[in-house]
């Protein structure tokens, strides 16, 4: 990265940073939802050998 090139200006616009972070802010408590549902309803369902 050139030294001229400050972080402001290497940075992505604002309207796109936004857009993320509203993006990141309904798929991750989605995932984590989902992933925590997973492990409730399969709770109990392994026997102490394992998968195999």
């Amino acid at each position: 990265m050139p030294q001229s090139l400050t972080i402001w200006q290497a940075a992505a616009p604002a309207q796109s940073q936004v857009f993320m972070l509203v993006g990141a802010a309904v798929i991750i408590p989605t995932i984590l939802a989902y992933t925590g549902w997973a492990y409730w309803v399969f709770r109990g369902k392994v026997a102490a050998e394992g998968y195999h």
